[in-house]
């Protein structure tokens, strides 16, 4: 007999989540064949079988959260047979916990008729627009009374004033009777607008990334430092490279993941984890990229970022992007961040300050790319140029990493930035 258990995929990983078993018990499996997933605390892997056999004893249910090493079924060969008790003590050690599931609608729909009731007294009455547009608005030798911001939201919303019933002083209409006639919008896709709170469960994915950032937001001192990046030799640098090879473009991002590690390069001590009171300096560089996925985030890794080019690092994280989008990322392109990237710059983000990836000791969350007003100067003194400019915070590990280190850091990370050439070689 060969025991099936949750395997530890990660130094960090300590129980994982049986996402679901691809194969049932009695039947016939080979070893190497996927017959279940389980969550990790990075994503979501295939469960592969041990053995050549009959899978068999399965204690673990869909849902059900296991410690590392501990069985979750079993594997017979011809003729074995489960030992006595098995599942019994097994299961005791398993301890799995389920997230519960949620009330159908219908039972939340199905509120007794006193609730119901007390929940429409409470609400505030609301005439009809038809019964609002009925009512024509005072006027006076063909003047509506309105406020100057009823005036201008009915303008804006297209409402005739002499359709509406003013509820100001002598009829004048105000901002709430404007505001009572306009159209209450409904969500798209959805039939009806939700009348009462509700509890909405956290995929497995985002109830492990919460434990995970609340850890390092708790026990890792963090610090920030912000600085302003000019990225118009950037911008057209990538134009230019872009329209020279059209199936292989080029994002910031890739500038980005390039400049970093070329910045880390020079400053070995970034790259650095907090391991017992120690700094632990990697001597390869990979940098984890955040990537949102549909049930949450993840953060692939792009290897030895140091000794690759441009371009190949463009390819790998395309590809590296596609397969988590598709959950079918590896666990060796999940595992061995030695520094993390967070962009946000396709949401039109001004700044923003990223979480650090334990056990990283920094991150650097990427802000949109902008015109701005810039000072500069000139022979003839100081000017105003319209610049693209884009805001880049780096968060990190007070423990390990000084304040001024990580400043200069991030002043090295701009140098490169702001000459985009230096990242071609």
């Amino acid at each position: 007999m060969v025991e099936v258990i949750m395997p530890k995929m990660g130094d960090a990983m300590e129980e994982g989540i049986l996402v679901e078993w691809l194969a049932e018990e009695g039947d016939k499996v080979k070893s190497g064949d996927t017959i279940g997933n389980i969550q990790t605390d990075k994503a979501t892997v295939e469960l592969t079988a041990p053995s050549t056999g009959t899978l068999s004893g399965v204690i673990s249910k869909a849902g059900d959260t296991v410690p590392v090493g501990v069985p979750i079924a079993a594997i017979l060969k011809d003729g074995e047979s489960l030992p006595d008790g098995w599942g019994g003590g097994a299961s005791s050690k398993v301890a799995p916990t389920k997230v519960e599931e949620p009330a159908p609608a219908e039972a939340v729909a199905s509120k007794p008729k006193e609730e119901a009731a007390a929940l429409k007294q409470a609400e505030p009455a609301e005439a009809p627009r038809e019964a609002v547009a009925a009512s024509a608005a005072p006027k006076a030798g063909g003047r509506v009374f309105a406020s100057p911001l009823a005036r201008r939201l009915a303008e804006d919303a297209g409402l005739p004033l002499e359709d509406l019933a003013g509820s100001g002083p002598n009829g004048r209409i105000v901002e709430r009777d404007v505001r009572a006639a306009l159209p209450k919008p409904k969500p798209a896709g959805i039939a009806a607008i939700a009348t009462s709170d509700r509890m909405v469960d956290l995929t497995n994915l985002q109830r492990i990334v919460a434990e995970r950032t609340a850890h390092s937001k708790l026990n890792v001192p963090h610090y920030y430092v912000t600085v302003e990046v000019d990225v118009e030799a950037l911008e057209a640098l990538r134009e230019q490279m872009n329209e020279e090879n059209q199936e292989g473009k080029l994002s910031i991002n890739d500038f980005i993941i390039k400049a970093c590690a070329f910045a880390l390069q020079e400053q070995p001590h970034i790259n650095a984890s907090f391991e017992n009171g120690k700094r632990h300096e990697y001597g390869q560089i990979n940098i984890g990229v955040a990537a949102a996925v549909p049930d949450g985030l993840t953060l692939p890794v792009i290897k030895d970022c140091g000794n690759k080019s441009l371009r190949q690092i463009a390819v790998e994280v395309r590809d590296l992007v596609g397969k988590a989008k598709e959950n079918k990322l590896s666990l060796d392109q999940l595992t061995g961040s030695t520094f993390a990237i967070s962009n946000m710059g396709m949401f039109d983000v001004e700044n923003f300050s990223a979480i650090i990836n334990e056990p990283n000791g920094a991150i650097v969350a990427v802000s949109t790319a902008g015109k701005v007003p810039v000072v500069v100067e000139t022979e003839d003194g100081d000017d105003i140029e319209i610049r693209s400019r884009m805001k880049i915070t780096g968060s990190f590990d007070h423990r390990i990493i000084d304040g001024a280190v990580g400043a200069e850091f991030m002043g090295v990370l701009r140098t490169y930035l702001e000459a985009p050439t230096r990242l071609l070689s």
